[in-house]
């Protein structure tokens, strides 16, 4: 089921799977990716008792955007989050994100505790634990900034994309279509500032996921974070709904 509701000055589009009165499970998705990306665990997740919750963050799939939109923050993705979770009459849900969706659903679990029951954190790019990561990420934006001076934004966004824009092509598409936001993503990926003793008090129960793909700047990443959350497991080669089930099982 998809509704629209109001996000922080937005319109944002919200896809529900599963039983309204299952445990809720929010769904936070990455840079150049939108809800439609979770169709395959969000219905893996339904079937298994769970009301899963995604939207298309702003800017993405039939969510709106500010004119002009040209960068976003941490803590504005984390606003409309918590609008979705209000709309929906949801308290409190396990928050599980993906790259920038990662960050959101950590700042969502710093900021508003009450509001999330567990965290998962899936490739989260928080470099500012990474002490030697600005060569490698150096190297990143100026692979985006040649492919689109060469080639225009759909080129930067199938550069981001690498692998997975083959892997998906229908997903390459949306994203593509959905550019001016992947650029104002990008342009957000660093203003979560959070302290080591701020991630030392999040207490509540936590999985850090790394892909087998993920790089090693977000595997570095991955490991200082889990090593900071008081009650983080850690887990390579892992997966989002594979870290979910656990939680909910726990």
């Amino acid at each position: 089921m998809t509704t629209m509701v109001e996000g922080a000055g937005v319109e944002l589009a919200v896809h529900e799977h599963g039983p309204p009165h299952g445990p809720p499970v929010l769904l936070v998705h990455g840079l150049a990716s939108d809800a439609q990306a979770w169709s395959g665990v969000a219905a893996e997740l339904a079937a298994a008792g769970l009301r899963v919750i995604a939207h298309d963050r702003r800017g993405y799939g039939r969510s709106g955007a500010p004119a002009p939109y040209t960068g976003t923050t941490v803590s504005e993705q984390a606003a409309d989050a918590l609008a979705v979770l209000d709309a929906l009459g949801v308290d409190a849900a396990l928050v599980s994100g993906d790259g920038f969706g990662a960050l959101v659903a950590l700042d969502l679990a710093l900021r508003f505790p009450a509001r999330v029951t567990a965290l998962v954190c899936v490739d989260p790019p928080l470099f500012l634990l990474v002490a030697d990561a600005a060569q490698t990420l150096a190297a990143e934006r100026q692979a985006l900034e040649d492919a689109l001076r060469e080639g225009g934004p759909a080129a930067a966004v199938a550069v981001w994309l690498g692998d997975d824009g083959a892997a998906d092509p229908g997903r390459l598409t949306r994203a593509q279509a959905a550019a001016t936001a992947c650029f104002a993503d990008y342009a957000g990926l660093a203003t979560l500032a959070v302290t080591r003793r701020e991630l030392r008090a999040v207490t509540v129960p936590a999985h850090v996921v790394t892909g087998p793909d993920a790089p090693g700047p977000v595997v570095e990443a991955a490991d200082a974070l889990a090593a900071l959350l008081p009650a983080a497991r850690r887990e390579a080669g892992g997966t989002l709904d594979g870290a979910v089930r656990a939680l909910m099982a726990a």
